[in-house]
Formats: structure tokens, sequence, C-alpha cells
């Protein structure tokens, strides 16, 4: 791949990524200033960033505390940030989930609560339900990343067993109003769904749960599904008296970004089209289809007309067969890369727009017509790497990682393909 496609494609992540900066969504939706104390609370992948945006643009106090991942807090002047892990939970977020629940007890119905939630929320507070333990609900996590199924399913499990997500940070706030500011990485844009909505109710029961479980074959703890089905602690419904004045408004998401990415294409000289903010399915089946599509356009010039870029976002998912380093974008990616080999003019991105991907450093890869060839040449099997799920040593040995850092956000996936 040319310095020159990796340039245009860097310029496209750099411009989602501004479309979702938190200076620039967070001002335009702060909430009226109440009669008594502003308690801040939140958690997530950017939230430090939020945290720190918001405090830059409140005229008057605040307090609180956020939860953020290792390595992705900022420094704040009023707002506590802590860190904890992700995508397994640990002690600190389980720590980090108590010191939000404690930060909201004993509000006044003038007093208010900001909630600042955006993806990476769901790992990030562990807090299991009653009779359930932490190693219950990290046992929990593991089974639901390495199942394959979509985040709504997940979570829709994740509400029956904690005492934390579901709207339960919200109900443990009564009678202070709470406004969440959200940031989404969800397909559909549900903020009930955005870290398993720890301050937004919605109507997902325990039925649903065992339902999502049995169509997805999720192989749960004992304990912890046997929680679910005597429905041991249903998360509150949106109808609960507590949530009466509550507001929500999600700030930034894939849509928005995508957008900026298209406007920047074009600033470029390129066409762009927009598959679709809300992708979701199989990570190496997902890119079947954007290969198929890319093809079509390379070879006969439909159904968009070269030179264009092709943009998507949504969240793919994984299913663990191996135990090889890797995410979902680059596990697409490797699939895309076998799928378009030996064909010129298309390059492609794919990076979550964390900065993340999985458990590396690296947010994403880059991958054009020759880089399988490069990764064979590498002494690598590109097929055996992507039946290992270990996309991450594919693109590592030809140097095509892509490792821009924590970007301060979280809108989900971005992918770009360039065709010239």
């Amino acid at each position: 791949m040319t310095d020159d496609s990796r340039t245009i494609l860097t310029s496209l992540f750099d411009a989602a990524i501004a479309a979702a900066d938190p200076e620039r969504t967070i001002r335009a939706h702060l909430p009226q200033k109440p009669k008594g104390r502003t308690i801040v609370v939140g958690a997530g992948k950017g939230v430090a960033q939020l945290a720190r945006a918001l405090e830059n643009n409140w005229d008057g106090p605040l307090e609180g505390v956020v939860v953020t991942r290792y390595g992705f807090g900022v420094r704040c002047k009023q707002i506590e940030v802590l860190e904890a892990d992700h995508p397994v939970p640990d002690k600190s977020g389980l720590a980090g989930s108590r010191r939000l629940l404690d930060a909201v007890s004993d509000l006044g119905p003038d007093d208010l609560v900001i909630a600042l939630i955006c993806g990476g929320a769901s790992a990030l507070l562990p807090c299991p339900a009653e009779n359930l333990t932490l190693e219950d609900e990290i046992a929990l996590n593991s089974a639901l990343l390495a199942s394959g199924a979509p985040i709504s399913a997940m979570n829709a499990i994740r509400k029956q067993v904690s005492a934390i997500k579901g709207g339960r940070l919200a109900a443990a706030a009564f009678p202070a109003r709470v406004v969440s500011l959200v940031v989404s990485d969800i397909p559909g844009d549900n903020p009930a769904d955005v870290g398993s909505g720890p301050t937004i109710a919605d109507n997902t029961t325990a039925k649903d749960a065992l339902e999502a479980i049995e169509r997805y074959r999720i192989a749960l703890p004992a304990q912890v599904l046997s929680h679910i089905k005597v429905a041991a602690s249903p998360a509150p419904l949106p109808d609960d008296s507590r949530f009466g004045g509550h507001e929500h408004a999600v700030i930034a998401s894939a849509g928005v970004s995508l957008e900026a990415a298209a406007e920047k294409a074009r600033a470029l000289g390129f066409e762009a089209a927009i598959l679709s903010d809300a992708i979701e399915g199989e990570a190496r089946e997902i890119a079947h289809m954007h290969a198929a599509i890319a093809r079509e356009v390379a070879s006969r010039n439909r159904p968009f007309k070269k030179p264009v870029v092709l943009l998507s976002g949504g969240e793919t998912t994984v299913t663990l067969r191996g135990s090889g380093k890797g995410g979902r974008n680059t596990e697409f990616l490797l699939s895309f890369a076998m799928d378009i080999d030996g064909l010129a003019n298309v390059t492609a991105i794919a990076a979550d727009t964390d900065g993340i991907d999985g458990s590396q450093d690296n947010a994403g890869a880059f991958a054009d017509g020759y880089t399988v060839a490069a990764i064979r040449q590498a002494g690598l099997d590109p097929a055996a790497l992507l039946a290992g799920n270990d996309a991450w040593t594919a693109f590592d040995a030809v140097g095509a990682l892509f490792v821009p850092g924590p970007t301060g956000t979280n809108v989900n996936d971005l992918r770009a393909i360039l065709i010239r």
C-alpha cells in the first residue's frame, strides 16, 4: 500500500473522530443548572475526555467520579477519574461502580446528576447483583465476548445480573433529576444499550435475556443462568416513577462521524457512499459483503462509479475459535484482504474509533490487494491466522497495523474502502 493511500484513509478516520470531539459535542447539550448540587458520574473508554469537556464548558461547581479504561484517563479539575480493566472486568471496576452509586446517594429533588456514558461502560462497571460475585460477572463477560452474539443481546443479559446497569444507577439517584449525555457505539443508537444503560431503562426483561441465551447458545455459569431464570433482580422499566423528569441525548454517533468522513473524501476529490452506520454480524462474513461490492465497483463500475470511497459503521462480532491476537476490525480486514487478493487500486482501513481494537494497542489495520501476498512472503498463512482469530499477527508481520492511540471518543467501528 502506498503512503498516499494510507494518508487518505487516515484523514478519513481523523475526520470521523473530529466530528465526535467531546468539546464540540457536549457544548450543545448542557442541561439547565440546578438549585442544588451538580454531580457527574459516568463510564466508558472516552468518558475522561467527556468529563474534561464538561468542566471546560460548565459555569459553576461540579463534583463526581467517572471510570475509564487503564491508560485512557486525563486530568480533570473537579471530577475524579478512575481507571479499570477492559474488556475483562476487574476489582478496580467493581470499586468504581460502588463509587458511582455512592456519588448519587442521599441527593434531593433540587440536585442534578449529569451522566456521561459511552462505549466500554459495560465491562468497566462490574457490579454483580445479590448472590452473584465479581468472578461470576467476569465469567459472564467472557462467555458473551466469545459467543458472537450482537451487542443488543449481550446487554439484555447483562442488565438482568447487575446492580448498576439497566437504569439502576439512575434509580439510585432518586429523587434527583438525571440528564444522560450518551456517545453511541451501538448500531441503531438506542441510548439504553450504550454501556448497558446504567442511567436509561428500557423494556428488556429476564424473558428477553433467556431468549437471547438460547438463540445464540451462550454457555453461562450455572449460578448466573439460575439468577436470570428466577428473575431475582429484574431491571426497572421505563415507567418506573423514579425516572420521572429524566432526560437523555445522544451527543455523538457513528452516523454523524460517517457523514464527516464522507465530506472529507469529497474534499479530497472522491465520491463517497455510506453503506450503513449500523452493520452487525460476524466480522469475517461482513467482510465478504464489503469485498464483493468493492470488486463489483473495481471491475464493472457499479453500483458506484470510480473513484469512490465506500464507508460503513456499526459493530461486528467475533466468535472465538482460536486463541490468537486481534479484534473485530483486524479480523474483518484480514477476511476482506483475502477476498480482494490480487485486485489493484483497492485499499482499505478498518478501525475502532476509540483507538483500541480488541486487547492490543492498535485501532485496526490497513489492507490492499497485495496484503495477502505480503503476509505469505513473511512466512505466514493468512487462512490459518484467520481461523485462529490471529489477524493482529498477520498485519503486524507486514507493518500494516493502525495505531493512533486513545482518541477520547467511541462511536463504533469505521470502515473505509478507497477504489481508484
